[in-house]
């Protein structure tokens, strides 16, 4: 800023009349190379900055409310979206699931009644079968054991496989009993008077060809639908697996589903 000369503020003086050269002289600063017009009032750095302070209105503290309650209704309502949609995906899962399973009580190989309430809180595997299975049977509950053996180690024991007769005639408790020694201990051998098993393969939509009245001492072969049917803890049909599928496709298959299970549910089983 530039001081005025004495001799500028005596020409500008009938513009500030009632005012001494002095005072003038302390009130009145310009900038150098600027022009001072007569009637128009001068504003110091001071006032302007006072001027700036004050930005925050009534106007403005409405407008900052208004808009964090706005951001605040938005996610709600895109968080909603999301959830909705979860919800969506999930009833396609359960839609889209195969009617496969249903109630049934058996006797184990250790001559004690089993029901469909004792597969529930588990993952369990399924398999139709018959001891004098000459080959196709022994196959399948081997893979099932080498698919339990690589789960076990990263889960425990929250699988449940049993081996369902399909040929009641000849599988009784005894037999089955000899028969499971061969394979994964855990594996829980089921059979039970003809009509029992008939309506639980009907459940499960197992076909068999063993006839109501054969021959306990008879050299017969049996026709069988051939899957392991993978159930989940709730006992909710999943996925059967056939002949052609390998462990490790099981495997991971599994290890999937018990993954999508606990996003679901927040736990494993």
């Amino acid at each position: 800023m530039t001081k005025l000369s004495s001799t500028y503020f005596r020409s500008l003086q009938h513009y500030l009349p009632g005012r001494s050269v002095q005072s003038q002289r302390q009130i009145i600063y310009v900038r150098p190379n600027r022009t001072i017009i007569p009637g128009r009032r001068c504003f110091t750095s001071g006032a302007r900055d006072g001027a700036t302070v004050g930005v925050f209105t009534p106007q403005a503290a409405a407008l900052f409310v208004v808009t964090g309650v706005g951001l605040f209704y938005y996610f709600r309502y895109e968080k909603q979206k999301l959830l909705e949609q979860r919800q969506k995906e999930l009833e396609s899962r359960s839609v889209g699931r195969a009617h496969v399973g249903g109630p049934f009580t058996l006797t184990t190989h250790e001559n004690k009644p089993f029901s469909d309430k004792d597969l529930l809180g588990k993952w369990s595997f399924v398999y139709f079968g018959f001891t004098n299975c000459p080959d196709i049977c022994p196959a399948e509950l081997d893979k099932v054991g080498s698919v339990l053996t690589s789960l076990e180690k990263d889960y425990g024991t929250i699988f449940q496989p049993v081996f369902i007769s399909v040929d009641p005639a000849r599988d009784s408790v005894s037999q089955m009993k000899t028969y499971l020694t061969d394979f994964h201990p855990h594996i829980i051998g089921l059979t039970g008077d003809y009509a029992t098993v008939k309506t639980t393969c009907k459940a499960y939509r197992v076909y068999f060809s063993t006839p109501p009245n054969a021959d306990p001492k008879g050299d017969y072969l049996v026709d069988h639908s051939i899957y392991v049917y993978f159930m989940d803890p709730n006992g909710q049909f999943v996925e059967a697996f056939g002949q052609s599928s390998t462990p490790d496709e099981v495997v991971e298959r599994v290890k999937k589903e018990i993954s999508e299970f606990e996003k679901e549910t927040g736990r494993k089983v």
